[in-house]
């Protein structure tokens, strides 16, 4: 049974990419204060119920990237690319690029995203127009044929980072700096103190903890944290018509549909013989089985892949799958492959190569190089499938970023910096406060939810 002390300023629950940068990214600015941190300055533990990476964000295909149509979320990203950047070795981040390749009904959209890219200095190139933006990809690719494209954003910044390998660098620079990393800790309980709401210690499998401050990261797992904190199931939410909805559900769950074609990750070369950039394609043009010519869908679809070495092949998704029952009656555990009912079947499998096929040539016939081994994984969302970044219950901060996670590495320097008193601005706009007040963030065309 691990060890676990009976007291520490701040406890993290949660060993992923948020628990871990928010600790070491806290431990850097207590450092940069002059204040000790350890058992004998302000003690940080990072609690885990299993071990670094367990969840979600170990089993992230690790892409990077500014598109959102909301405003909040690209001035949220292009920060989070700067944390990146800082240190690319210890982070495993490649810095190839993204795309976001799309069809007329959303090409005003994508455009909107680069102007306000480049109002904040964010460099990408757009490109419009079926033409030109055929013309333009097939000057990185020899073979691309996917129908109905007619807007081009290529995003020059971005790229995807190796999961497990970056966990492992913000891990090390924690523990580094003084931080506690407590793994096999299950945490069963947050006991508030007798004269006030606020949680006085965190109950565990190992022992109880007495803390000041409790951050919560766990991703998928959130539900379970608000529930011991006896926050709302369901809350009325503003919207963007001025009229107020009750009795909306404050969680509900998508099943994750990614998978990886086992083929040479140099396959997927550039015309160059350069590793290309991340390509997401969103299209309305029908897509056909690469292996039987069945119609598979005619309504707007989309799938995103990229080459990895991790992951040993062309690793990718396609939009999720929505989880139809109450929050309270999804079991999160066993989590991600190895979970016997949210992994990815053969139909994703048909269509993820089927759409790859759609968009490359070179991919036509390879659906027997699809990996069958189990993958995929569920995401906890919020109502409007953003991120809420508050305190509840006085001294609790939580982190839920409703799948937009691996990627925000930015957001625990951010979170850091509201712990220590500083508020932060880029994390006004997902308060939990904006449900209420009719402050949602607005819906784009993509087929996923959170673009």
């Amino acid at each position: 049974m691990p060890t676990l002390p009976a007291h520490a300023h701040y406890v993290i629950i949660g060993a992923g990419i948020h628990g871990l940068s928010t600790a070491m990214h806290l431990a850097q600015k207590l450092k940069i204060r002059g204040t000790p941190v350890g058992a004998r300055g302000r003690r940080i533990v990072v609690l885990d119920k299993s071990s670094v990476g367990a969840g979600a964000s170990g089993i992230a295909c690790g892409v990077i990237r500014n598109n959102y149509f909301q405003p909040a979320m690209r001035e949220l990203m292009a920060h989070c690319v700067s944390v990146w950047e800082t240190d690319p070795d210890a982070y495993s981040y490649h810095a190839v690029g993204y795309m976001q390749i799309s069809p007329e009904v959303m090409h005003q959209q994508v455009g909107e995203i680069y102007e306000q890219q480049k109002a904040i200095g964010y460099e990408s190139v757009f490109i419009e127009g079926r033409p030109a933006s055929q013309k333009y990809m097939e000057g990185i690719f020899h073979d691309w044929q996917a129908k109905n494209i007619t807007s081009v954003l290529h995003e020059k910044r971005g790229g995807y980072a190796n999961n497990m390998a970056s966990l492992r660098g913000l891990t090390a620079k924690a523990a580094a700096l003084g931080v506690e990393i407590i793994e096999g800790v299950t945490v069963t309980a947050l006991n508030k103190g007798s004269r006030s709401a606020a949680i006085a210690s965190v109950e565990t499998s190992a022992g109880t903890i007495t803390c000041e401050e409790v951050v919560v990261g766990v991703g998928p797992w959130v539900h379970s944290i608000w529930n011991m904190l006896e926050l709302p199931q369901s809350i009325s939410v503003k919207g963007r018509d001025g009229k107020s909805h009750d009795g909306v559900a404050m969680w509900h769950y998508m099943a994750l549909q990614e998978g990886t074609l086992g083929v040479d990750p140099n396959f997927l070369k550039t015309n160059a013989g350069a590793m290309p950039p991340v390509v997401h394609v969103d299209t309305d043009a029908p897509l056909y089985s690469d292996r039987n010519g069945a119609l598979i869908t005619d309504q707007l679809w989309g799938l995103y892949y990229k080459p990895d070495f991790h992951f040993g092949g062309v690793q990718g998704g396609a939009m999720p799958a929505e989880v139809t029952r109450p929050a309270d009656e999804v079991r999160v555990d066993p989590y991600g492959p190895q979970s016997p009912e949210f992994v990815v079947n053969d139909n994703f499998a048909d269509m993820w190569t089927s759409a790859l096929a759609h968009c490359q040539k070179r991919f036509e016939g390879q659906h027997g190089m699809y990996k069958k081994e189990p993958s995929g994984g569920i995401g906890c969302f919020t109502p409007d499938s953003f991120p809420v970044f508050d305190r509840f219950a006085d001294n609790v901060y939580i982190i839920a970023d409703s799948n937009h996670g691996y990627k925000m590495i930015g957001v625990g320097d951010l979170v850091a910096d509201e712990l220590l008193g500083q508020p932060r601005a880029l994390l006004e706009p997902f308060r939990f406060s904006r449900y209420a007040t009719g402050k949602s963030h607005p819906v784009s065309n993509s087929p996923f939810p959170w673009s």
